[in-house]
């Protein structure tokens, strides 16, 4: 289990876990009503609404639990697209810096709203760690550089960036310690 960092913003999917959980009651009473009155497509249309519902439940909820940047063992994993995520050698991370950028929130002018950022510096000897395809709504990276955008993270402060930045000295102290036994 990776030791996690830093955390999604749990506040967006709980609010967007109300309409999928609103189209299950709709799904169930629709079920039941078509089950009750022996009309086979209100029941079929019922149980459809109520598998698409949960489907949908079942996504937010792993986006709930699935944080934007972790730890484990050598590896800083960054969550930042679907699938698997971006494991970057620990050595390579450099340090956590608060920034401010684009919140890049849906049906707004990306420079219109500005939301905090944590910026990531990763070293330059970390060629092959200069660029990476991120969801751009979550992030970017580019030049060594993972911006973090904090609509879509736990909320950024000084006080983050803090604990961060002594998470990463003591975990790349450990590493420096494994390694000279």
């Amino acid at each position: 289990m990776p030791e996690i960092w830093l955390r999604t913003n749990r506040r967006v999917f709980y609010i967007s876990m109300i309409a999928p959980a609103v189209g299950l009651a709709v799904g169930a009473m629709l079920a039941g009503f078509g089950n009750a009155r022996g009309v086979d497509w209100v029941r079929w249309s019922g149980t459809g609404v109520i598998a698409v519902s949960a489907a949908l439940l079942l996504l937010l909820g792993w986006q709930v639990i699935r944080p934007r940047i972790a730890r484990k063992g050598n590896w800083v994993l960054f969550y930042l697209r679907p699938g698997a995520p971006i494991r970057v050698p620990l050595e390579f991370v450099e340090g956590f810096l608060l920034g401010q950028g684009p919140s890049y929130i849906q049906n707004h002018q990306p420079d219109a709203t500005v939301a905090s950022t944590i910026v990531i510096r990763l070293a330059d000897r970390a060629v092959d760690y200069a660029q990476r395809e991120v969801h751009s709504a979550l992030a970017s990276w580019c030049n060594h550089y993972v911006t973090i955008r904090g609509a879509w993270c736990e909320p950024l402060s000084l006080q983050v960036v803090n604990r961060l930045n002594a998470t990463l000295a003591k975990a790349q102290e450990a590493q420096k310690g494994s390694r000279s036994r």
